[in-house]
């Protein structure tokens, strides 16, 4: 009960405004003064398992995120793609799509994503006849393929607050993402002529300006070798994703200085106070939900819920419903950081209880996480699309909750319900 009080305090605080981080340490407060919890002992845990070799791979894909941002590397990538796809039906759309899957498979951050992808396309989907609202709808849930593209952020917290292999999380959201980007492809095709006409090519697009196929492959490739130096490294078990992470950070510098010289010293300077701030603050959660995890475990808080929710549904079925029932709803009120290291390990003995492998897990609450930060009222990276898109959120609701719906939902129910498609590549690559 307790624990679902807490949860219940973190949302509210949440809600009322109070910032992330502080609203964890509100609900570490209420959870040390009902269990009478040894703050010294508390803080010492705490850092231990923040003092991770892992965690330093945070800062280094999110710094390589903001070096794509500035260093011109996403504005290549998004040439590259657009010349591949963008003057086919639908294929402008199809290529924010695929443009932010290629830069979570750098990045593994969605804000990165929103800026910098939907910066350099919504204007020309316009002039396209896609509506801004409906652009800025799609420009939402593409980015939030970051989540499930390795290398992903949440990925590497659900690794590290559930003790998993991180490779291999990484390895389990592949299909999950393919599957995405075929439906969002799928469903964008399918909306033109039905919500909206697009034009087609001419001058008036902006499209006649691009450079021929081999130019815009030769000038993206720098950009596409980092997708292979992180993707090969790891899977070829060449480095850690630390390693790789560092390795990725450093070749996008060079890149950004010495090959498209997009990147300046000033740039830099501020690639790295945004990546400091961004790690900042996910680390300060990461630090307070380590000691609310603490004091649930000992106190045998998730081994209770587990038990009362058995005692109530015994059908495996129909607990996996449940829990995505769940994790969806946390998802639209609460960050992805706060869903990933405090109600998703809640539910991890009853997974696993229920026949539902770990690794498995860390995709369904990946899934969960790219549904619930892209649907109202919270919609933290749906409101920073629609600022971006320069457009009111009330424009790209429903665009949104209709992606989210025959998109969205049918991909994390095909995930839940078919393992093969998380546990395939990491028992192929050995990770498990």
């Amino acid at each position: 009960m307790e624990g679902l009080v807490a949860v219940g305090i973190l949302l509210v605080l949440m809600i009322i405004g109070i910032p992330v981080a502080w609203s964890f340490a509100g609900v570490l407060a209420y959870l040390a003064y009902i269990y009478d919890a040894n703050f010294n002992t508390l803080m010492l845990q705490g850092y231990r398992s923040i003092d991770s070799v892992i965690l330093i791979a945070l800062p280094l894909f999110v710094l390589t995120g903001y070096l794509m941002q500035s260093g011109g590397i996403a504005h290549r990538l998004v040439d590259f793609i657009e010349v591949l796809v963008g003057k086919r039906k639908g294929g402008m759309g199809a290529s924010m799509v695929l443009a932010s899957g290629i830069f979570g498979a750098i990045a593994g951050t969605s804000t990165a994503a929103v800026a910098s992808i939907g910066t350099i396309m919504i204007d020309p989907l316009e002039k396209r006849g896609y509506p801004r609202g409906y652009s800025s709808a799609l420009l939402g849930i593409s980015s939030l393929l970051g989540i499930l593209i390795p290398p992903s952020i949440t990925m590497i917290l659900f690794a590290v607050v559930t003790r998993q292999s991180v490779a291999a999380c990484f390895a389990a959201s592949i299909g999950p993402a393919l599957l995405l980007i075929a439906g969002l492809i799928l469903a964008n095709r399918f909306s033109i002529g039905r919500l909206f006409h697009e034009v087609s090519v001419g001058a008036q697009d902006g499209l006649e300006n691009l450079p021929t196929k081999g130019q815009a492959t030769v000038k993206a490739l720098p950009a596409l070798s980092l997708p292979v130096i992180i993707l090969g490294g790891i899977y070829g078990g060449i480095c850690t994703p630390t390693e790789a992470a560092a390795i990725a950070a450093f070749v996008a510098i060079l890149i950004g200085f010495f090959i498209y010289r997009d990147l300046n010293v000033k740039r830099l300077g501020h690639s790295v106070i945004s990546a400091a701030e961004t790690t900042g603050t996910v680390i300060l959660i990461l630090l307070f939900s380590f000691m609310i995890g603490r004091i649930l475990a000992s106190e045998r808080i998730p081994q209770e819920l587990t038990e009362a929710i058995t005692a109530m549904v015994q059908d495996p079925l129909m607990i996996l419903i449940a829990v995505n029932i769940f994790l969806i709803v946390t998802g639209m009120i609460m960050d992805d950081v706060s869903v990933t290291v405090v109600v998703a390990p809640l539910f991890l003995p009853l997974m696993v209880s229920s026949g539902v492998d770990p690794i498995h897990y860390a995709s369904i609450v990946a899934c969960s996480v790219v549904i619930g930060a892209n649907s109202p009222p919270v919609a933290p990276i749906l409101y920073m699309a629609c600022r971006i898109g320069k457009v009111s959120i009330h424009q790209a609701v429903m665009p949104a909750i209709a992606l989210m719906v025959f998109v969205g939902i049918p991909v994390m129910l095909v995930t839940s319900f078919v393992p093969e498609l998380s546990l395939f590549l990491p028992k192929l690559l050995g990770l498990m």
